[in-house]
Parts: C-alpha cells; sequence; structure tokens
C-alpha cells in the first residue's frame, strides 16, 4: 500500500478562468488526488475527502451547458455536488455513504460529486469499481 497521490488537475476553458479565479479557483488549486485510501478534492477553497472505498460508481458524463456545470453548486436532481471549469466532459463520482463538500461544517452531504478533470477517463480507471454481482 502506498499514500503517494495520483493527481488529476482540472481542465479550465479559457472564458470561464477569469470569472472561477475571482472565487479562487486556479489550475493551481482545483485538482482530484487519489489514494490507495483517500480521495481527495480541492477546488479552490472548497474541499471533498472521503475513503477511496466510498466511491461505489464512476460515471463519464458531459458534454455540459455553461450554467449546469461552471462553478461549485448541487444538482436540483440528486443533490450531487458540482466542481466544474469546462463544460467539455467530465467524471460523476458516486458514493456509498454522502459525503459534506460545499457547505461548511458537514451539515449538507452529498451522494455524488463531479469534476471536470482534465482526463476523465484516466480517473475513471484508476478509480473502477469492480462488479460485486
Amino acid at each position: 500500500m502506498s499514500d503517494v497521490a495520483t493527481r488529476f488537475p482540472f481542465r479550465f476553458d479559457p472564458v470561464f478562468r477569469p470569472v472561477l479565479a475571482l472565487v479562487g479557483v486556479r489550475p493551481a488549486t482545483a485538482w482530484v488526488a487519489v489514494t490507495d485510501r483517500d480521495l481527495m478534492i480541492r477546488y479552490g477553497p472548497w474541499r471533498l475527502r472521503t475513503a477511496r472505498a466510498n466511491v461505489i460508481a464512476v460515471e463519464l458524463s458531459g458534454p455540459y451547458r455553461w450554467w449546469r456545470v461552471i462553478g461549485p453548486h448541487v444538482s436540483m436532481v440528486d443533490r450531487g455536488a458540482s466542481f466544474g471549469s469546462s463544460t467539455a466532459g467530465g467524471i460523476c463520482l458516486r458514493f456509498g455513504a454522502p459525503v459534506p463538500a460545499l457547505v461548511p461544517g458537514g451539515r449538507v452531504r452529498h451522494p455524488a460529486a463531479t469534476v471536470t478533470v482534465a482526463d476523465p477517463p484516466a480517473l475513471a480507471r484508476l478509480l473502477a469499481v469492480p462488479d460485486l454481482s
């Protein structure tokens, strides 16, 4: 076992970079890191951390409409957290136990998170969940 993290930077559409920078989301502050034990998402001042084993499904998604993905927000459909910096596509991570992410204090929990990393297929391969059926 290793605690060395594999890091995935976010993809940034040039048109959205200035607006995202205003809220602290820049390439240096936006990434997903995976170790043998943990999944960590940093999106400017927002953070999500959970056990890697809590990731029960991964799904490639997109492309997206900009108003549905750019910036941090909660899906009105499934209460999932979205951390978006590109409309090109991303990956939806589903959790066995909902996790805190967007609201300080941890009272609001999310059953999923969508991230627009630069290489969604590579993140999906790394987090591939074995078929338990």
